[in-house]
């Protein structure tokens, strides 16, 4: 059985409901911008209710310019973790590593090993898709009921910096409804699955976290 092993490069912390939105847009210099920068995670249930899907975006604040140079990098691993069990250590993993001109994806499967270092199990192998290209039509696979996207999207987090630079400074309140958004026009790279819930276990509550983890 083989297994790669990745080390941690940044991580995302959020708890799950059935909508969950977590940001951060600008990181520590040796990630903002790069595969490894995680911008967004999002959990929510699937258009097919008995499916869960999660969005993790990353790179942020892309022009369109520089969206059709950006890429995933194949050095680097996107990780999303479900903890079913409250204890805040994942119990399954999902992984998705680009391969040329493909994501390939893995799990939702128990991991040999927690924490901030990870393994790659091939024969939990779940789905790959050609990664879309930006401006064309997205592509989408779909395999044993799962669903597999990766690509550049638009960046659908709401933000306006300039009122929350404002309430900082003493100058507003709070903020205008339905104020201005930063983001306007800046893309992400995304990766999207969409799972059926059984593949989670069966508690009513997940904890969900991302991390991209770099390879050793």
């Amino acid at each position: 059985m083989k297994k790669t092993k990745m080390i941690l490069g940044l991580s995302l912390v959020a708890v799950a409901g059935l909508i969950l939105v977590a940001a951060d847009h600008v990181d520590a210099p040796a990630v903002t911008g790069n595969a490894a920068d995680i911008t967004d995670v999002y959990t929510f249930q699937g258009q097919d209710t008995n499916n869960l899907a999660f969005a993790v975006n990353t790179q942020g604040l892309l022009s369109p310019n520089a969206t059709t140079a950006a890429t995933f990098n194949e050095n680097v691993m996107i990780e999303i973790n479900i903890d079913n069990t409250g204890d805040n250590v994942e119990d399954l993993v999902i992984q998705a590593i680009k391969r040329d001109d493909k994501m390939y994806f893995f799990g939702p499967y128990a991991p040999t090993t927690t924490g901030t270092s990870s393994t790659i199990k091939t024969a939990a192998a779940s789905g790959s898709v050609t990664i879309s290209t930006y401006g064309l039509a997205p592509l989408i696979a779909e395999k044993n009921g799962m669903k597999f996207f990766a690509g550049p999207r638009d960046d659908p987090f709401f933000f306006d910096l300039g009122q929350f630079k404002a309430i900082l400074g003493g100058t507003a309140s709070g903020f205008k409804n339905p104020g201005t958004d930063t983001f306007a026009g800046t893309n992400v790279l995304s990766i999207v699955v969409e799972v059926p819930k059984a593949m989670l276990g069966t508690a009513d509550k997940l904890n969900v976290w991302a991390e991209t983890k770099k390879k050793q």
